[in-house]
């Protein structure tokens, strides 16, 4: 069965299907040794060899890893100062399968892993509205109307932010709020926060579209069976994909 070679190589979780397509633009992609610079071109993955950068891809079956990221670690694959990073906490396997998204390093919750760049890529394109929700620790009380401001929008310095909010039963020491987001930017709540004069105290992501955290300790790891993957694939992209 042919398939269009952006769409390969984002399911082969080597790229989201935005940037096959910035690669097969820009002459790096090779079908049977030939230089592919159409969008266009069709390929059958059984037969064809596809080479990005000179290196064939290697066709995995796909899949999907839940994890519990711990406070402290790094949420890249890498770290250039060496410190400790969720690529550790991964079961021996699945060095090929990469995050969705990110969590900053004091932040703790849950982390997708995927090497399908195409699902990948509907998780985190803004357009999308893919929901992340958020239980949020905050100095000081949290009143009604701080809810309401969140709700309606407030403006930070790279644009307006407006969410989903709720009390949650909260501490002596300061107020549980959840939060709830439909697009992904830089320390975004943690900046909301401040600005409403309740800087965080803890952050953790508990639900990220149709995943949750569940029952997932700090660490912790669940790797979806090849059906669940195939049932969350239909059920984000529908039965034709």
């Amino acid at each position: 069965m042919q398939t269009r070679l952006q769409k390969f190589i984002a399911q082969c979780g080597l790229a989201s299907r935005r940037k096959a397509e910035e690669l097969i633009l820009q002459g790096r992609v090779e079908v049977n040794g030939n230089v592919a610079i159409e969008l266009g071109t069709k390929i059958d993955p059984l037969k064809d060899k596809v080479r990005v950068d000179g290196e064939q891809i290697k066709t995995g079956r796909p899949g999907i890893v839940l994890m519990h990221k711990p406070n402290k670690v790094i949420s890249t694959m890498s770290d250039p100062e060496g410190r400790k990073t969720i690529r550790h906490l991964l079961p021996r396997g699945f060095e090929n399968f990469f995050p969705v998204g990110r969590l900053d390093w004091e932040s703790t919750g849950l982390i997708i892993f995927t090497n399908d760049g195409e699902l990948a890529d509907r998780l985190l394109h803004p357009k999308f509205e893919c929901p992340r929700t958020y239980q949020v620790k905050v100095k000081g009380r949290v009143a009604r109307e701080t809810l309401d401001k969140i709700r309606e929008g407030v403006l930070l310095e790279d644009g307006m932010l407006s969410a989903k909010a709720r009390l949650l039963p909260s501490e002596a020491n300061g107020s549980w709020i959840e939060i709830e987001l439909k697009e992904g930017r830089n320390r975004v709540i943690r900046r909301l926060m401040e600005k409403l004069r309740h800087p965080v105290v803890k952050l953790k992501r508990v639900k990220y579209g149709p995943f949750a955290l569940g029952q997932l300790r700090p660490g912790e790891v669940r790797v979806l069976s090849f059906s669940d993957y195939q049932k969350v694939r239909k059920a984000i992209f529908g039965r034709k994909n």
